[in-house]
């Protein structure tokens, strides 16, 4: 080790701490955390090659008795230095506002559907009979009324109508301004041929999986959708499990949103849906 200095979250001032060392670093490894991109994108623009670690695929020696910041930052290089890191993707900047704001699109969604399962809740308990999901998204402030709940029983009601059909509306804002700023590339209109996915969730397929060509094969892209099993054995026994949750969590939710708009929709996804269900259970049956 050269060098090593804490420093805060300014590119001049890491531009500059790197300065006297240029000519001799080979790359700059950041650790890929939820905010990089200020420092990838402008060490870039600088002219360094950055390297983006994958932080689940580096096994840390756990034998050490001391460790921090410093010393994760000498492991880093160590393993450059050896050919050894593992990288994640650095995702084209000029691609990364769309896919941003499809991955805003779908908090949003979450939140609405958290606001409607509230209000189907309400009205379980209240009235002994459920109401329909898309029903609910049409609900105004005198259907709430006409209901004649208590007052404080229709004002929680009300509050999640409110919430909900503000979330639509923004639901609404963005989906307009992704089919205007995203068209699906050649390479992805195959994508909505497949019952399930229609023109938000190819969006948001391609989005998220930019360059296909970046995995090997068709496992290690099932594998970043989450959608293949995370076991560890030895000697031909199970061990345990690995990390199941390693991947891309946004695609594993397009395809699992993409299945279950397949059983509606079409028989033989509904057929095939019902035999895997018959001989495992149904979260295994709507990832297959």
């Amino acid at each position: 080790v050269v060098y090593q200095k804490r420093l805060p979250n300014n590119l001049e001032a890491i531009a500059a701490a790197l300065a006297p060392h240029r000519d001799e670093a080979v790359g700059v490894v950041i650790e890929s955390t939820y905010n990089w991109y200020w420092l990838v994108d402008g060490l870039m623009d600088a002219g360094y090659r950055v390297h983006l670690a994958h932080p689940a695929a580096i096994k840390k020696y756990e034998g050490r008795k001391h460790s921090g910041d410093f010393a994760d930052a000498a492991y880093l290089a160590q393993l450059l230095r050896l050919g050894l890191l593992a990288e994640g993707y650095v995702y084209p900047r000029e691609q990364r506002g769309a896919r941003d704001l499809a991955r805003k699109r779908m908090q949003l969604v979450r939140y609405r559907t958290a606001q409607v399962l509230s209000i189907e809740g309400i009205l379980m308990r209240q009235t002994g009979s459920c109401m329909k999901g898309e029903a609910v998204k049409r609900l105004t402030a005198e259907q709430v009324d006409e209901f004649g709940f208590a007052r404080d029983v229709a004002l929680a009601l009300e509050a999640n109508r409110a919430v909900s059909q503000a979330l639509g509306q923004q639901i609404e804002v963005l989906e307009k301004r992704l089919k205007e700023r995203v068209g699906l590339r050649p390479e992805y209109r195959l994508l909505k041929t497949v019952p399930g996915i229609g023109e938000t969730l190819a969006t948001t397929i391609m989005l998220e999986t930019g360059s296909i060509g970046r995995f090997a094969r068709v496992g290690n892209f099932s594998s970043y959708c989450r959608c293949v099993d995370s076991v560890r054995e030895s000697n031909g026994k199970k061990k345990g499990e690995g990390n199941t949750r390693n991947g891309n969590k946004y695609l594993a939710w397009a395809f699992v949103e993409a299945a279950n708009f397949a059983l509606r929709y079409c028989p033989q996804a509904r057929r095939f849906y019902d035999r895997k269900k018959n001989r495992t259970n149904r979260i295994v049956a709507i990832k297959a």
